[in-house]
C-alpha cells in the first residue's frame, strides 16, 4: 500500500515565481501533530471511513465522549461505504468487518459478534411459504443490494461448515441496507441484511428471520490502522475511548 504520510517537499508557485509555497497538506498534519506531542494533548481532525451502520454504533456513545473529553480534536466520520484503501486514501483509520480486514493492518475490536440474516414481513411469509434451504430463495421475490461499482452481492450462508453463495432473483434492487430492510417490511421480498439493521424491525414484528440456521454469528466490526507510521495523538485517544465503552458496555 502507499503511505499517506506527505513526501515532505514545497511545490513552486506559477512559473517565474521561485519562492517556497506554505506546506502541504500532509506536512501541515505533521507539524500540528508535533505541537500536539508536545502540548500533551491532541487537536485536530481525526478522519475515519467507516459504513453507515459502524457509524450509527460509535455514535451511541464512542463519539459523544470522545468530543466531550477532546474538546479541541474534530472527527470526520466518511460513509461512502467503499472498501478504500485508507492508507493511500489519507485516512487515518476505517472500519471494516473482521473478516475484511487487510491482514497488514492493526485491528480493534469493538460492538461483539454480528450476524447478516435473511428477512420478509408476516404478509409476505403468508403468500409465500418461507424457505427451508438458501437454494429456495430462487423462487422468492429477493430484494437486492448493489454494491458500489454495480455490482451484485451474493447471499452468503453457512452450516455446520458448509458453505454457499446464491445469486438470488428480484425485481428490486437497491444500495442502502436500511432501505433494504423497510422494503421488506413492507412486504416487498425477503431481504438479507445486518443483524443491527433489523432489530428494530424485529423487536417490533415487522420483520421475521428464516433460514436461521443458515446465518451464524461472525467477527464483528473493527477499527483498524496501519502499524508502518506514528499513530497520531487524536487516533490514540479515540481508540482509549473506544475500549473504554466497549469494556463498560459488557
Amino acid at each position: 500500500m502507499a503511505t499517506t504520510q506527505a513526501r515532505w517537499f514545497y511545490v513552486r508557485r506559477a512559473q517565474g515565481d521561485r519562492r517556497p509555497a506554505g506546506p502541504t497538506r500532509g506536512e501541515a498534519a505533521r507539524q500540528l501533530e508535533e505541537v500536539n506531542e508536545f502540548r500533551g494533548h491532541p487537536s485536530g481532525t481525526l478522519r475515519i471511513n467507516t459504513s453507515e451502520i459502524a457509524a450509527r454504533v460509535l455514535l451511541d456513545a464512542a463519539v459523544p465522549t470522545f468530543l466531550t473529553r477532546y474538546p479541541d480534536m474534530s472527527l470526520d466520520l466518511v460513509t461512502d461505504n467503499r472498501l478504500v484503501d485508507v492508507v493511500a486514501d489519507g485516512f487515518d483509520a476505517g472500519i471494516r468487518l473482521r473478516e475484511a480486514v487487510p491482514l497488514d493492518m492493526i485491528a480493534v475490536e469493538f460492538g461483539g459478534d454480528t450476524r447478516f440474516v435473511s428477512v420478509a414481513s408476516p404478509v409476505y411469509l403468508a403468500a409465500h411459504p418461507a424457505p427451508q434451504t438458501p437454494d429456495e430463495l430462487k423462487t422468492h421475490a429477493c430484494i437486492r443490494f448493489r454494491l458500489p461499482g454495480s455490482k451484485l452481492f451474493r447471499w452468503e450462508f453457512e452450516k455446520h461448515g458448509h458453505e454457499l453463495a446464491v445469486d438470488v432473483p428480484g425485481v428490486l434492487t437497491l444500495d442502502h441496507v436500511e432501505l433494504m430492510a423497510q422494503a421488506a417490511a413492507k412486504g416487498l421480498g425477503v431481504a438479507c441484511v445486518s443483524d443491527r439493521t433489523t432489530w428494530p424491525f424485529l423487536e417490533s414484528g415487522a420483520l421475521i428471520t428464516v433460514l436461521d440456521e443458515w446465518c451464524p454469528a461472525i467477527p464483528g466490526l473493527c477499527l483498524y490502522y496501519t502499524g508502518h507510521r506514528h499513530v497520531p495523538q487524536g487516533l490514540r485517544a479515540f481508540i482509549t475511548v473506544l475500549t473504554e465503552v466497549e469494556r463498560h458496555g459488557r
